[in-house]
């Protein structure tokens, strides 16, 4: 399990990877945790690539996470009459409740919801962002708009609404039904669409039960607008920037990029980069040369894990793309500047014995040729706050809960193994160098750090440090 990386790889399931051989191809490769688009397919082909996914965890004796992605509500215009229009910059369009095939003038919006959020003055897009109107007048049944920027719309495409906070849940009907499969089918993560305030984590968390961990996907502006409030409720952020391309300027993105890891290493909570990374792979077994630099950027500016979509779900190159971007995030991590970049940027810490041991391992890891920091864990919360410093040396937690391990498979650095419970303190040292070795995480004559709470068993507890010398 020697860790040649930092920085994780989510990678996506679908129709491209059609066995447990292409799965371990890919967790060989670099890939650490696995996301099933329950936008797409269909339940028994999630399951059956769920259970590949834990075969090969069996077959490798390594935790693997696996996240469930909820589709969220899809909000379309309807149909038209000759199956599509072409929209002239200035002409009016109304879009109205009526479930009437549309025209030139007209096409029914299935969704009171917007209506009643939208107000003059507003814009709305279509077809992920082609097309944009501007709200003249609104009537209780439709709005009337201006064409702002043209094209050709056709049945069912996509329509959002950047400036209005619509009254709407992020858990469709659809996807009630999906989470209540995932978690009885075992899933460690589940990936909230359509969040756009505080409120919408609630929700979740109290259908969920504790039964996964909630990783919110930032893709609205009102959900950057509450982005502090979102990631303290909630256990990882996804940085989701296909939408929030389209609803926000794109030259924006990179900047509200930058503020979501920021924020998320100030609190702690693992923060995964998504949409189009190595998009040109899907089709070319090299990417360009603004790809790499985009998850070079990624990885340089502290993200936890950057994700893979349709490159692995439904791309021609599925094993090339991991190893490509595996290639990029060494290439990056082993820079003269990256580790410098990474101190200069940390986090706050907080008063606590846990933080003060998480900040005292990054300072002895940097003066010090550690091989590994041990960290014993019931929940993973002092692994994390381990992580959250971005030490030079690879965590190494030690966890009886294969839960805590697959949960852990998102975050910076650590890597977990599933050990039994200690019970005595005497346990401590022997058994952190012993599973150190056998991981091939250090050698004889490496000096290892290893920090556990006394009592054990306690979540939080962290107080104590050692510095060993591996004979």
């Amino acid at each position: 399990m020697t860790p040649d990386k930092k920085v994780k790889i989510l990678a996506t399931l679908g129709p491209a990877i059609k066995g447990i051989d292409d799965i371990r191809q890919l967790v060989e490769a670099g890939v650490n945790l696995f996301r099933l688009n329950f936008s797409h397919g269909e339940h028994a082909d999630h399951a059956q690539r769920y259970e590949w996914v834990r075969e090969v965890e069996r077959q490798l004796n390594y935790p693997i996470g696996i996240l469930m992605d909820l589709q969220g509500p899809k909000l379309r215009v309807g149909r038209f009459a000759e199956g599509k229009v072409n929209l002239e910059r200035g002409q009016a369009f109304r879009l109205d409740l009526d479930t009437t095939p549309g025209d030139a003038r007209r096409v029914n919006l299935p969704h009171p919801e917007i209506i009643e959020a939208l107000e003059p003055g507003m814009n709305l897009l279509l077809d992920d962002g082609r097309l944009r109107l501007q709200v003249i007048a609104k009537q209780s049944d439709g709005v009337d708009t201006k064409v702002v920027a043209g094209g050709e719309l056709s049945d069912r495409k996509g329509v959002n609404v950047p400036e209005a906070v619509l009254q709407l849940s992020p858990l469709t009907t659809k996807d009630r039904r999906d989470l209540a499969f995932g978690l009885d089918l075992g899933v460690d993560w589940v990936a909230l669409s359509f969040v756009q305030r505080p409120e919408d984590i609630v929700e979740a968390r109290e259908l969920i039960q504790g039964r996964a961990f909630l990783m919110a996907k930032i893709e609205k502006p009102s959900a950057v607008q509450h982005l502090e409030e979102i990631a303290r409720l909630c256990d990882a952020i996804m940085v989701a920037r296909g939408d929030l391309g389209v609803e926000v300027p794109a030259e924006n993105v990179p900047r509200i990029q930058k503020d979501i890891i920021r924020t998320c290493r100030q609190l702690g909570r693992p923060v995964v980069v998504a949409t189009q990374m190595l998009e040109s792979m899907r089709f070319s077994p090299a990417p360009t040369r603004a790809e790499v630099t985009d998850v070079a950027n990624a990885v340089a500016e502290g993200a936890d894990a950057v994700m893979l979509s349709a490159e692995t779900a439904s791309g021609d190159y599925p094993l090339e793309t991991v190893q490509m971007m595996s290639k990029i995030i060494r290439q990056v991590e082993n820079g003269p500047d990256f580790q410098s970049q990474l101190d200069v940027s940390r986090p706050q810490a907080e008063a606590t014995a846990s933080d003060a041991i998480s900040c005292a391992i990054r300072r002895i890891s940097s003066i010090l040729p550690v091989a590994a920091l041990v960290n014993y864990t019931e929940s993973g919360s002092s692994s994390l706050r381990a992580s959250r410093e971005r030490p030079k040396a690879p965590i190494l937690s030690l966890t009886p809960n294969l839960n805590t391990a697959r949960r852990l498979t998102v975050a910076w650095g650590i890597y977990s193994v599933v050990n039994e419970r200690l019970h005595k303190v005497e346990e401590v040292t022997s058994t952190a160098l012993e599973i150190a070795q056998a991981q091939g995480m250090a050698k004889r004559g490496d000096t290892v750090v290893i920090t556990a709470g006394v009592p054990f068993g306690q979540p939080g507890s962290t107080n104590s440090l050692r510095i060993e010398t591996l004979n």
